[in-house]
């Protein structure tokens, strides 16, 4: 079963930008694309690289190691159609972003 986690104030995650958290031991990326928060696990697949601190550009972001892309929506890999990274639902509760984190 998944818990629902207040992670940000909206305010906090302008358009356009990411902020990478640390929830139930989990280090999360947040992005907002023009208003639309999207969530993926903030540790790269490659390398372990910080999701969070990549440059975004739309929906792709490009990890600053070594720079693997992703779709932030989706947590589909840019080049390899067999390579899915975690993403996790978000909701908004008035100016909160929510996190569905599930239970380990």
């Amino acid at each position: 079963m998944a818990e629902r986690v207040s992670v940000a104030q909206i305010h906090e995650i302008p358009p356009g930008t990411s902020r990478e958290i640390v929830v139930q031991g989990r280090v999360v990326a947040i992005f907002n694309v023009d208003g639309v928060f999207h969530a993926l696990d903030g540790v790269c697949p490659h390398a372990g690289g910080p999701l969070g601190e990549g440059q975004l550009n739309g929906n792709i972001v490009t990890c600053p190691w070594h720079g693997w892309q992703f779709d932030v929506a989706t947590g589909q890999h840019c080049l390899n159609a067999n390579l899915t990274h975690t993403t996790f639902p978000v909701h908004i509760d008035g100016e909160e972003i929510v996190l569905e984190i599930p239970a380990t």
